[in-house]
């Protein structure tokens, strides 16, 4: 029996379906265990396999392929150097048709035990019923002679497990998670580990992955809280890191050791760095060399534009001007300013005669009709197509700029401004919008800010942010034409969407009820073209997609 044992904890950046990548970083991060004298190693959840696999799971071939690569992980163990608890999609030794989502104890040159995830989520961006097998209540597993609990993510928001594992034993509680950022999950999970905590009388482990994959953005923040529900460990947001853990036993049991602590970034700093390390992880991994967008002179691809230098480097965004006979000298003064200040390239490309060509292509069918939203959406739709031109050439990616407020009531262009192969603003309402331009360009000072490949100062000019938005799609246009103040409409949209608030509830909080019901129509209305948006950065609690599935077909839209 040990009086101490050491954990080394991983939080690292894995890429889905890329086994051999990942199991690499298991070994490396293996070997720097092994220097800083660990006796275990501890991986977030479905490392192997990255996460979330989805139906990646349900392919036998995939399976076979996680198989081969933890044998070879296990054979590795035989060398003396640390346990590693693999997390993985695994069929186990109660194979049925769905896998299990599985922790893997590797040690001694062989798989010794595994233990599966017993509560499945099953909401949200979570599917994990549909994919897996849920486990039975996990014992904890002896490693050299500590009876270590493995509980895996959801397993530790209920007690059940818990108050199963702290029955049968367990010691020392180690949480694999793959837990998506939003904003203010920070502190949920914080107060759930120590309700575990608090109940159970053991210090525990709290390891997140890292990264973006697809829509969801891993924040890590992973932490180790004692059971007098002291911080021991806090792991840095948003970045790859190893800290080791040093449990001691005393006669009260056993607690972890004062180690690392990183101070976490405030609202708009860890806002703004998912958003920087959604598009990061969406662009190198799926092999992009770049981005282009379109640069309006406004302030929704000014700070797309911000985002995406702090993301990739100046080199790898390319910012197109391309106005209208209604663009503003202010615009194009702007776009050039905020470029200059990025140091990027910036080009421009009239659509004046895109305009004049469909005009005439149209003629015979238009006849005299007068013009109106039909030619302000040719003109966005010839952007669009000026955009996809330059990235089928060119091979960068086509960034989208459009935020959730616009998203949510259909202020935006299908085939226009909403084409594209990523979107960071798509979960940010405008609201926010504004705010994180008024903090980028306070500049950066802290210590994460390395991280940023941008310029230390200020991004884009002031009048960006202080001018009226608009479309500039025709003379004078302005958003407040269409859309009520984004003060009002995004907290109508807020509680619509995230809090499911009816008519009534929403007007008590001091709106005009014909007003929520306006919103309320034009959220319902724009669904089809949210359908057809692309991918962007969850943020919010509810981001649009698989988090809010509402049908297209819907007449539900009457005051209650």
């Amino acid at each position: 029996m040990t009086d101490r044992f050491v954990v080394a904890l991983a939080q690292l950046n894995p890429t889905v379906g890329d086994i051999a990548g990942n199991a690499q970083m298991v070994r490396d991060a293996r070997s720097k265990a092994a220097q800083a004298g660990a006796d275990l190693l501890l991986l977030p959840e479905l490392f192997l396999s990255g996460y979330q696999p989805e139906d990646l799971v349900l392919k036998p071939f995939f399976l076979d392929k996680l198989e081969e690569a933890a044998a070879a992980l296990a054979a590795e163990t035989g060398d003396g150097g640390p346990a590693v608890l693999l997390t993985t999609p695994w069929r186990g030794q109660q194979a049925g048709a769905k896998p299990f989502n599985t922790v893997l104890l590797l040690t001694e040159g062989r798989i010794v035990t595994e233990r599966y995830k017993y509560d499945l989520p099953n909401y949200g961006v979570f599917d994990e019923k549909r994919v897996f097998e849920s486990g039975p209540m996990p014992g904890p597993i002896s490693i050299k002679g500590v009876r270590i609990g493995v509980p895996i993510c959801e397993d530790i928001w209920t007690p059940d497990v818990i108050e199963c594992l702290e029955e049968s034993g367990a010691e020392i509680l180690l949480v694999p998670n793959g837990s998506p950022y939003e904003d203010g999950k920070e502190d949920v999970r914080l107060q759930l580990a120590l309700e575990r905590v608090t109940e159970s009388g053991l210090p525990l482990a709290y390891l997140n992955q890292v990264g973006g994959q697809d829509e969801l953005v891993y924040d890590g923040r992973s932490f180790v809280v004692n059971p007098d529900c002291s911080l021991a460990i806090q792991m840095p947001a948003y970045e790859s890191a190893i800290s080791i853990a040093t449990f001691e036993r005393s006669a009260a049991g056993w607690t972890c050791q004062p180690g690392d602590k990183t101070a976490p970034p405030e609202r708009l700093e860890s806002i703004y760095r998912a958003m920087v390390l959604g598009l990061r992880d969406y662009v190198q991994k799926n092999g992009f060399p770049g981005v282009v967008l379109g640069m309006s002179g406004g302030i929704d691809s000014a700070l797309s534009a911000a985002v995406a230098v702090d993301a990739l480097g100046s080199d790898a965004v390319h910012c197109v001007m391309m106005p209208s006979p209604y663009t503003s000298r202010d615009s194009l003064e702007d776009a050039s300013a905020a470029c200059d200040m990025l140091e990027t390239r910036l080009d421009e490309v009239n659509i004046g005669p895109a305009m004049a060509a469909f005009s005439e292509m149209l003629a015979p069918i238009f006849g005299k009709t007068e013009s109106g939203v039909t030619e302000e959406n040719i003109q966005s739709r010839s952007r669009g197509v000026s955009l996809m031109a330059i990235s089928n050439k060119m091979g960068s990616m086509v960034l989208t700029t459009g935020n959730k407020s616009e998203m949510s009531t259909g202020y935006a262009t299908l085939y226009g401004d909403m084409c594209g192969g990523y979107s960071v603003l798509k979960d940010i309402y405008k609201t926010d919008v504004f705010a994180l331009c008024h903090w980028r360009n306070k500049g950066l000072s802290g210590p994460q800010d390395s991280l940023l490949k941008g310029p230390r100062g200020p991004v884009m000019p002031d009048r960006i942010i202080t001018k009226p938005p608009s479309a500039e799609l025709k003379p004078d246009q302005k958003d407040a034409d269409t859309l009520p103040p984004y003060d009002q409409l995004d907290d109508i949209l807020h509680c619509l969407i995230e809090k499911e608030m009816s008519v009534p509830a929403i007007a008590a909080r001091g709106h005009a009820p014909e007003l929520v019901q306006r919103v309320w129509r034009m959220l319902d209305l724009a669904e089809y073209k949210r359908r057809q948006a692309p991918p962007g950065v969850k943020i919010t609690a509810r981001s649009f997609g698989r988090e809010r599935r509402y049908p297209i077909t819907n007449s539900f839209r009457k005051i209650l």
